[in-house]
């Protein structure tokens, strides 16, 4: 009978769901078996996924670092694990040995409207036409994440106020600074782009989400709001 013929997960119990567990309460609280049920899918007859998992890391005395030194033919002796799952348990133990082997990305710290400009002028300084961009900073000002949020014509772009702060709310982000081009060179923000700085500003006001700047930017140069005292 197949390997995935039984317990699919979403059979199991509302306490035996590993899946929905991450989904609802994040994947710290997951243990080891839990996170490795997720990467096989189904356990044997008599065996859920997190059992059959259970028994896989206490063979090697439940060390990931062990477990990720067994070779496909050794995983496969385990009854219920195929050549699929034990493919799954061995690429996603390697993923985890090279992310422990590169250095800790350090984060940038925005502590002025120059570092924004250093950062977004190679990203949209030159293009022939306008994009609005959103930078995601957490408590200490340090960026988290970069993501254009439109992009449009020399006549202007179209900006959701709800991708912001909905974007926002995910990565957990508690600041951003907002920042377009403005491909014709001109550096005075036009009616609109204030418009939109007060409406962003406003709506994170009401979620506690900073919005600390927005930039201009041009080939050469920017124009802060923050700096000419606009918010």
């Amino acid at each position: 009978m197949a390997e995935n013929s039984f317990f699919p997960i979403t059979n199991w119990s509302e306490d035996d769901k590993p899946r929905e567990k991450l989904m609802l309460k994040g994947k710290s609280v997951l243990s080891d078996a839990e996170l490795i049920a997720i990467l096989i899918g189904s356990g044997s007859r008599n065996e859920s996924a997190v059992d059959l998992s259970k028994r896989i890391l206490a063979s090697v005395d439940n060390n990931l670092n062990a477990l990720g030194k067994l070779s496909l033919s050794q995983l496969m002796q385990f009854k219920g694990i195929g050549e699929a799952k034990a493919i799954s348990i061995i690429a996603a133990l390697e993923l985890g040995r090279r992310r422990r082997s590169e250095d800790a990305v350090e984060l940038k710290k925005i502590t002025s409207s120059k570092i924004i400009f250093e950062i977004m002028q190679p990203i949209i300084g030159e293009l022939p036409h306008e994009e609005f961009w959103i930078i995601y900073m957490n408590n200490s000002n340090k960026v988290i994440a970069k993501s254009q949020l439109s992009k449009g014509g020399i006549t202007g772009t179209l900006v959701d106020v709800r991708i912001v702060f909905k974007t926002a709310l995910e990565m957990g982000a508690t600041a951003l600074i907002l920042c377009h081009n403005h491909p014709s060179g001109t550096l005075m923000p036009s009616d609109a782009d204030k418009q939109i700085t007060r409406k962003l500003k406003l709506a994170g006001d009401s979620l506690e989400i900073k919005v600390l700047d927005h930039l201009i930017v041009t080939e050469t140069s920017y124009f802060s709001f923050a700096d000419e005292g606009i918010f």
